[in-house]
């Protein structure tokens, strides 16, 4: 890079990303990269994303910086190209052809800037019977068969909130894959487009289940495996206060200790005898829900029987372990989860709180070396496309 770039820590430092305002996975990617160190730059729209938010409180936003442009103007089609021939990195989560009818699709922005990594974050990705279809991430996950294996039997499927498919699936692939084709660039000095369609995703993360059913040792019904709930050692007990514990029991060392602690060391045979799970199941169900989640929580504490309490957001950042790494942290007084993963060389941290829509058009304008974005509009007139 030539030009000063913001003040950052992490292995990013150096990295510049465009990002242009949406909501879901795309922010939360360049929330990611911003964590690691870029700077991000948030393209905000006049009026904001609509998502109903304090803008002080969108967690996503952290560790960026934001610029309001309008791309229904000619002016701010050119600011974002400005931008774009400045980046490494460019992140959009429009509808397929939407970037390109604003005037700032790939080949636009890549003809400003051959080196240019340019992602895409949709649901159903940039081509398909369903490309130009809107959804949301119930209905990405459902497709793939990965919302079907979630729940009991018998009963409809569990939403697992939009944790599997819009950040799994979706935010996390767009990360991996614009890491990737930035480093193809700086090998070769050519960009490339990064499609990163949450079906994808959301399918790729099935693949040992697939796996496991072409072995024929996954049954293509929820509740009825080992890792569906299915198994009574790998699965959830409700405890007499209304709390739950999670067990995940898998291995017969484990095992056992469960069941010492559990005093249900007579249903030792049952771990590969699926003719007696539902008898341990009953069982195991029975001694849970005699004691409270506190109570159970210190009788497997320090074992090694793979049982931990279920805990809510709330209490989550005061569990002795996650407290202790510092897994979550609390910046501008919100608790909010510590960025991920850790480096030992250059860490990570949470530099600054939310971007506020607008709030730092000057200081990018200086940093990246694009004056128009604080000089008077030349053309403020709507495109006539628009």
């Amino acid at each position: 890079m030539t030009e000063a770039t913001a003040p950052s820590d992490g292995p990013l430092t150096g990295v510049r990303v465009v990002e242009l305002a949406g909501i879901g996975p795309g922010p939360f990617a360049a929330m990611l990269l911003a964590d690691l160190g870029a700077d991000v730059v948030r393209v905000d729209r006049p009026g904001g994303p609509g998502l109903g938010i304090d803008p002080a409180r969108d967690i996503t936003n952290r560790n960026k910086r934001s610029v309001v442009v309008d791309l229904k103007t000619a002016d701010g089609v050119k600011h974002v190209l400005d931008l774009a021939g400045r980046a490494d990195i460019l992140i959009e989560g429009y509808r397929p052809g939407v970037a390109e009818r604003l005037g700032v699709g790939p080949e636009d922005c890549r003809a400003r800037n051959p080196r240019l990594v340019y992602g895409r974050m949709t649901g159903w990705g940039q081509e398909g019977p369903l490309a130009d279809r809107a959804g949301h991430d119930i209905g990405y996950i459902a497709v793939t068969g990965a919302l079907g294996m979630t729940g009991e039997p018998g009963r409809p499927p569990v939403a697992p909130a939009n944790l599997l498919g819009d950040y799994a699936g979706g935010s996390l692939y767009l990360v991996v894959g614009v890491l990737a084709a930035l480093h193809h660039a700086r090998a070769t000095g050519a960009g490339q487009v990064v499609d990163a369609a949450i079906v994808d995703g959301t399918a790729h993360l099935t693949s040992m289940i697939h796996g496991m059913l072409a072995a024929g040792v996954w049954q293509d019904r929820r509740g009825a495996n080992l890792l569906d709930g299915g198994c009574p050692y790998y699965g959830t007990y409700e405890t007499a206060d209304g709390g739950h514990m999670a067990v995940g029991a898998l291995e017969p060392r484990f095992y056992a200790e469960f069941l010492r602690l559990l005093d249900l060391t007579e249903l030792a045979g049952a771990h590969a005898d699926v003719t007696r799970w539902p008898e341990l199941r009953a069982k195991a169900a029975e001694r849970f829900a005699s004691r409270t989640r506190d109570d159970w929580t210190a009788v497997f504490e320090g074992t090694d029987a793979c049982v931990a309490p279920v805990l809510s957001l709330r209490e989550a950042p005061h569990h002795p372990h996650l407290a202790a790494r510092s897994t979550f942290t609390d910046h501008a007084g919100i608790t909010q989860p510590a960025p991920a993963p850790r480096f030992s060389a250059t860490p990570a941290t949470v530099r600054t709180g939310p971007a506020r829509p607008g709030a730092d058009t000057e200081d990018v304008a200086r940093d990246w070396g694009v004056p128009g974005l604080v000089s008077p509009p030349s053309n403020p007139q709507r495109k006539a496309s628009s």
